[in-house]
């Protein structure tokens, strides 16, 4: 089976067993492997969490949009917005550069399967 980034997380396995073997799925890199990442994801493993899936990168959108704020003097959508685009915002992923449309510069997409219980990267591609 191949499907999107839902299945990256351990909640499939545990739902699925020794069936969901060889499940494939794409998904951005992981962004654990960030040396950005290395300090919060050592906060959150301290915490008895694995900041899995969509985690870092959700932390890392509060922190790009919360720079953007502080830079528009404003936390209304479309001043934030404004500021995102066409600039580089660091993060816990590594620095966020967004076009002049608004869109991240360049995203990364992998794709992973399920062995032994485990998901890990198979190949790239943009």
């Amino acid at each position: 089976m191949i499907s999107g980034d839902a299945l990256v997380t351990d909640e499939f396995w545990k739902i699925t067993g020794k069936p969901g073997e060889g499940t494939r799925m794409t998904f951005a890199p992981d962004p654990r492997r960030s040396p950005d990442a290395k300090d919060v994801v050592a906060q959150f493993k301290a915490k008895n969490y694995d900041p899995e899936g969509y985690t870092l990168y959700t932390y890392a959108a509060v922190q790009a949009w919360a720079d953007a704020a502080t830079k528009a003097k404003s936390i209304k959508t479309a001043d934030v917005a404004k500021a995102l685009r066409g600039n580089k915002y660091k993060t816990v992923i590594g620095t966020l550069d967004f076009n002049d449309k608004g869109d991240i510069v360049n995203p990364q997409y992998v794709f992973y399967e399920w062995k032994d219980g485990k998901y890990a990267e198979i190949g790239s591609g943009t």
